[in-house]
């Protein structure tokens, strides 16, 4: 499995990556989880992702258990967490980046994953109500105090991400190093347009999520949407009119032929594609059963593939 710096970080972190947003607690138990996070450690992946939010904190219960059972050395993977959601209720523990809730918040997350520290840590949105100056001085301290190595943001504008590297300069403090975009052959305006002057002016690096559009680029909504699929579960309801999109289901349809001439799958295509972006540090995937797990690092192999000639293909039907 290659590894990739984390922008202009010195950190590295595997082309590949697991993660646990919906499967954990939903669809994997403790057992399930162990299965697949070994089998993608196994792959060569070095790299896991997690939120407070996913399962209303479960999830991070159960990846860190996981990794107690795993028996892994601390030193040999990486672990991000992420804040900003909240799971209890109250005025300042909801949709929010005051220094109250982060410092109070990474104290939470660790218990929970039952470690001294995490390495990534990510504001999970940005928060218009909190000023800047107090969202970048109370991660900075954070990363003093020794609870994570390195932060960033997720789905945050480019402007709202340069900002907070301005803010740190100006101060002295620790700035972000990354971003933790969603990106896809349908979700690809941020990573391609909105942060092109951040890469290197700020030395931003990239940990994508939902390569595969949340399955629709699988090829297994094509019919309709299949019992036990992601698409299925009550609470992503909201998931259910895109991943029955006629326009975009004739799309993926036109990628199948792409990856038949590759000897591909439509998910290991897709998510060679986002990690072909010489700016993507990492692809985070996902994966309701160990067999997933399987197919979806022999898409690592498949990065070499993608030449410019199979790459213009691909954007001649999602353009």
């Amino acid at each position: 499995m290659e590894h990739r710096r984390l922008g202009k970080s010195g950190i590295k972190v595997s082309v590949l990556s697991f993660g646990s947003w919906v499967t954990f607690g939903d669809q994997l138990d403790i057992d399930k989880a162990t299965e697949s996070m070994q089998a993608a450690w196994d792959a060569g992946v070095t790299f896991f992702d997690n939120a407070e939010a996913y399962a209303g904190g479960q999830s991070e219960v159960i990846m860190g258990e996981v990794l107690r059972r795993m028996g892994l050395n601390r030193k040999t993977y990486t672990i991000s967490t992420k804040l900003y959601w909240g799971i209890t209720e109250g005025p300042n523990t909801k949709n929010t980046l005051n220094r109250k809730y982060l410092m109070e918040g990474i104290d939470d997350s660790l218990e929970r994953l039952g470690l001294d520290h995490v390495d990534l840590l990510f504001c999970h949105r940005a928060d218009p109500e909190t000023p800047m100056e107090e969202v970048v001085w109370a991660m900075s301290d954070i990363i003093a105090q020794g609870k994570a190595h390195y932060w960033g943001t997720s789905e945050w504008t480019g402007a709202e991400y340069k900002e907070a590297v301005e803010v740190a300069t100006r101060f002295n403090l620790r700035a972000p190093v990354m971003e933790q975009p969603q990106y896809n052959l349908f979700e690809r305006h941020k990573v391609e347009s909105d942060y092109l002057d951040l890469y290197d002016t700020m030395g931003m690096g990239l940990t994508t999520w939902s390569p595969l559009a949340s399955g629709l680029l699988t090829g297994k909504y094509n019919d309709g949407i299949p019992e036990g699929s992601r698409g299925s579960l009550p609470s992503y309801s909201w998931l259910q009119e895109r991943l029955t999109d006629e326009q975009a289901l004739k799309k993926v349809r036109e990628l199948g032929a792409v990856a038949d001439d590759l000897g591909a799958s439509l998910a290991q295509l897709s998510i060679a594609w986002c990690a072909a972006n010489p700016r993507v540090s990492t692809v985070i995937t996902g994966a309701s059963r160990v067999e997933q797990v399987h197919h979806n690092m022999e898409a690592a192999a498949l990065i070499p593939s993608m030449t410019p000639d199979v790459m213009e293909r691909i954007d001649a039907i999602f353009s």
